[in-house]
């Protein structure tokens, strides 16, 4: 059986996503006898050219050399794949968009001028069409290997549709945002997490990006009708992925 050709490809990002790959284990042993990780540079020197059956793209998009390398991936992969906060919706980098980035390099750089960036860090589905988008910060490293097999055995990967609070209710979790009045984004972010902060009692920091129709404008009136100061629900919103477009309408709301 011909194994499955993949790639793993790092942008602006902290190389999270791709360690989940690495935390395997265990499974990458088993996944060695039908996937071939023909470029990964962060497991092995190694390098088969393309083109690639799964490209998994780690990092958000954050300089012009950067747009010129996610076209080449996408031309050279058949699925690309954004996995983890920063390749779906532009993660914590995604913060200078908010700021002068130019103000911030005169501050952090010796020669600012050598220093060229994109005016805003955005996903990488800004400039390619990507075929399927793995949450997470960091990703999980269970629905990696899902993907993995499913893609091996030649099926339609699957991946979480419910949100936090659907996982939260199948958990038995007591609901933080009614029962204790904790700030929570589950109502409005992607499961996958398995309802982890809100199974500790907090409430969720939306890790994993806004579900399928989110209606964050409604979570927000009930956040005000709690009381909760305007800067508090800016920032509950502005986090991990404070780009998505979902959620920068309330977040532009308290601006």
């Amino acid at each position: 059986m011909r194994k499955l050709k993949v790639a793993v490809y790092k942008f602006s990002s902290c190389d999270g996503c791709q360690l989940q790959l690495l935390n395997m284990e265990e499974e990458l042993l088993q996944l060695s006898s039908f996937v071939e990780f023909a470029l990964f540079y962060e497991a092995r020197r190694s390098v088969s050219s393309g083109p690639y059956d799964v490209a998994f793209v780690e990092g958000s998009i954050s300089t012009p050399h950067e747009v010129e390398v996610i076209k080449k991936v996408r031309e050279e992969s058949k699925v690309l794949v954004a996995i983890g906060a920063c390749a779906t919706s532009g993660g914590i980098q995604a913060l200078r968009n908010w700021a002068n980035a130019e103000e911030y390099k005169q501050y952090v750089y010796p020669r600012p001028e050598w220093v060229e960036v994109l005016k805003y860090a955005e996903p990488p589905s800004k400039y390619v069409k990507v075929d399927y988008e793995i949450r997470g910060c960091p990703v999980s490293k269970e629905q990696l290997l899902s993907f993995i097999l499913q893609s091996s055995k030649g099926k339609t990967p699957t991946l979480p549709v419910d949100s936090v609070c659907v996982e939260c209710k199948r958990k038995g979790n007591v609901c933080v945002l009614v029962a204790k009045g904790v700030p929570c984004l589950g109502p409005v972010t992607m499961g996958g997490c398995g309802a982890l902060c809100p199974s500790y009692g907090r409430g969720c920091y939306g890790c994993y990006g806004p579900m399928v129709d989110p209606k964050p404008e409604v979570l927000n009136t009930r956040f005000k009708e709690l009381n909760i100061k305007p800067k508090e629900i800016q920032l509950l919103f502005k986090q991990f992925t404070n780009w998505s477009r979902e959620f920068r309408k309330v977040i532009e709301e308290y601006e």
